[in-house]
């Protein structure tokens, strides 16, 4: 009789332990990864993929599996103190030498003691873990005992369901199904534990990284600055343009009028070859070749910029400041270089790349971003800077010279190179060596 008990409150652990992994299992699986398996025809896929294709489904499921939890954990606990509570009273009794109401209570709190620490670990720990370790093999083992629970349940699940949106309504709470959703921090951490698991290589891990950052990043952070737009005066004669146009890495060349402040088109080269080629008279003008210009805040996300570019099927943005004044010109190939690296074409070179010293120090272009900076150099900045360019700057307090010194942090930056008084390569040298540092 003892062992049969015994067996039946293991089965009830059991059951417990099927509804906590198939609970964690639902709300952890890829949809993607079932889509994937029940097209290449697994039975169990199929029937498992409306579950997590529907928000109210998968609320269902949720609520079958607490359900299933909570009977087989009342069910469990009723049993064991009418059956082996009771059992184990008279020895407390003989051994303790304690009165009956006294052996029934210690009986009663030692059974209720190891029930809690086998459910613990047997019904909760252990399928919670492998729940969350392989989803997809769990909640397909799960589901057939789970689709039972369903049906059974069924009545239940609508009435709790039903009560449970009622008081939120009530408390002015909205209504959330549960949703196969993470935040983009979220996705920034799964995919950091696919690098550190070997599945991401450091340059995947770097590309995805900055495409779930692209919309902290501003347009004034990407831009090509103002005194490095290469632009056209609209009075310019077409054939002095053509010379411009063929000693120029770009294709296309914003064209101002009296002041690059007053951005009024784009010249695209090609329409300057359609007017060369077409034979059309000699007094046609720069200005009867230009295509508009989009213009952005320079405060404006770089995920917004790529849409508006998108939507207005365009390469290139005017970015204005606060004043309506140009602050710099903004390509397509500026926010993609953001998301996949710098390159360069048989025109135009790349940008200068951060380079290794010989004696221990890092070469930095000035127009290096402040976080790519500090991710190469293992550290950490406090400033509202941009470029590393600004960061130096603003702890030099002046303009810059060839060889002056800030020293930020950990590291001393040496203004390496300056042309029209803008910062273009800094030597940063670590000051507190990383072995010393880890020593304290």
């Amino acid at each position: 009789m003892v062992l049969g008990a015994i067996l039946l409150m293991a089965a009830l652990i059991l059951i417990n332990a099927v509804y906590v992994a198939a609970e964690f299992a639902a709300v952890s699986v890829r949809r993607s990864r079932v889509q994937q398996l029940a097209a290449d025809g697994n039975p169990l896929a199929a029937w498992l993929l409306p579950f997590v294709e529907s928000p109210a489904a998968l609320d269902r499921y949720i609520a079958a599996c607490q359900i299933g939890i909570t009977l087989s954990s009342l069910v469990l606990g009723a049993y064991a103190q009418r059956t082996i509570a009771v059992w184990l009273t008279p020895l407390f009794a003989d051994l303790g030498g304690l009165q009956e109401v006294a052996a029934q209570s210690t009986s009663a709190a030692v059974v209720l003691l190891v029930l809690t620490a086998a459910q613990v670990i047997f019904a909760e720990l252990v399928p919670k873990s492998l729940a969350l370790q392989y989803p997809t093999q769990t909640a397909l083992y799960t589901l057939v005992p789970m689709i039972a629970s369903l049906w059974v349940y069924r009545p239940f699940i609508k009435w709790l369901n039903g009560t449970g949106l009622l008081l939120l309504r009530l408390l002015g709470s909205p209504q959330q199904a549960h949703r196969h959703i993470h935040s983009p921090e979220e996705i920034e951490l799964l995919i950091a534990e696919s690098r550190d698991g070997g599945l991401l290589e450091p340059d995947e891990h770097r590309r995805l990284q900055r495409a779930l950052r692209l919309n902290l990043r501003q347009a004034r952070q990407l831009m090509v600055p103002r005194r490095k737009i290469e632009s056209l005066d609209v009075r310019t004669p077409l054939n002095e343009a053509i010379d411009v146009v063929v000693h120029s890495p770009f294709s296309r060349l914003p064209v101002y009028q009296e002041s690059i402040d007053n951005i009024v088109g784009i010249l695209h080269t090609k329409d300057l070859v359609r007017w060369m080629v077409s034979g059309a008279p000699p007094e046609v003008t720069l200005d009867s070749l230009l295509r508009p210009i989009t213009s952005v805040h320079e405060s404006v996300a770089a995920d917004r910029v790529l849409r508006q570019l998108r939507e207005r099927r365009t390469h290139q943005a005017l970015v204005v400041d606060e004043f309506g004044g140009t602050a710099g010109l903004l390509t397509l190939e500026d926010v993609l270089s953001e998301l996949l690296g710098d390159v360069g074409d048989e025109f135009k070179a790349g940008d200068p790349v951060a380079e290794a010293l010989p004696d221990g120090g890092t070469r930095l272009p000035g127009g290096l971003t402040v976080d790519d900076a500090a991710a190469l150099l293992k550290t950490e900045f406090d400033s509202d800077a941009t470029t590393i360019a600004g960061l130096v700057l603003g702890a030099l307090g002046h303009l810059p010279g060839r060889g002056d010194r800030a020293t930020i942090g950990d590291y001393e930056f040496e203004v390496e190179a300056v042309a029209n008084r803008a910062i273009e390569s800094v030597v940063a040298r670590r000051l507190v060596p990383e072995a010393a540092e880890a020593d304290e």
